[in-house]
This record gives C-alpha cells, structure tokens and sequence, in this order.
C-alpha cells in the first residue's frame, strides 16, 4: 500500500520541512517491511483566485488529481476524528489488508476544501480541537504515519 499526502502549500527550506521529510523517510524505511511500498508527499500550488470559493474549488481538484485511483482518502478537518496513533495505525492495517493500493491524506489551503472532496472522503482526521498552522499539520501528520508504523512492526517507540 502507498501513502500520499497531498498538501496544498509549499515548505521549502523550513524547520517544519525538515521535520516533516525526517519523519516521511523514517515512516517509509519501516513500513516498506510491512507493506507499505512508500510515503510520497505531493505538494499543491495555492490558488490565486480572488474569491473563497473559488480558491477551494480549484485547490479541490487539484488535489483531488494527485489522489490513487481507489485509494482510502483521509481529510484532515478540525471537525474530524480525534484518532489516538493505535487507532490510526489500525486503520492503515485495515486498508492495506482489504487490498487498497494507496492512502492519501489530504492536507487543504487556508481556506479548507471543497465540500465534495470533504464529504467524499474514507475519514476525516483532526488533531484536537486547535486550530494549527499548515506546516505543523504536515510535520504533526507524519510523525503519526510514521508512529502507526513502529506499530503495525511492534517497534517500541510508540510507549514513548
């Protein structure tokens, strides 16, 4: 099973970034021997468009271009799910058992996503009831990817 997180936005040269490739390699390195055949991150340019409406459409469809023909889609939504890594790791176990040949988390713009792409989705993830900024949703997501790995292998780091 293949892991995308499709975010829209850049991180180029952040500590953010830095945080969020260390933990995407080391998710990848340990999931690749239990079935996980990678974690991608795919990144969406923002919209210019002038109206709210029309940012969340066009950053809707692009993103929802970059997303795995039957793929489990995973949204993240502050009026999500409020999943503890066990539950996320039995997730991905679930999918990657029933045969679905990638997950893609969906991380939207500044202005949320399309109702379509929201409602369409296998699940809905918050972390809490915060609101957090974009580049900290990315580093915070796979660190829990990467957490719901060293579960599924037994590995002890998610006791820490």
């Amino acid at each position: 099973m293949r892991l995308v997180v499709a975010a829209v936005g850049r991180l180029k040269g952040t500590p953010e970034s830095a945080l969020a490739e260390r933990y995407r390699k080391r998710a990848e390195q340990i999931g690749r021997r239990i079935g996980f055949r990678g974690v991608e991150i795919v990144e969406i340019r923002e919209s210019r468009a002038a109206d709210i409406g029309r940012r969340m459409i066009e950053e809707s469809i692009a993103i929802a271009d970059v997303i795995p023909d039957k793929a489990a889609t995973v949204v993240l939504d502050q009026r999500g799910d409020d999943l503890d890594s066990e539950a996320l790791a039995l997730l991905l176990r679930h999918w990657r058992d029933a045969g679905r040949p990638a997950c893609a988390f969906i991380i939207g713009g500044d202005d949320g996503l399309a109702a379509s792409l929201r409602e369409g989705a296998s699940r809905r993830l918050a972390f809490g009831k915060a609101t957090w900024p974009h580049a900290l949703v990315r580093a915070m997501l796979l660190e829990q990817i990467y957490r719901a790995m060293t579960i599924l292998a037994g590995h002890p780091y998610h006791r820490a």
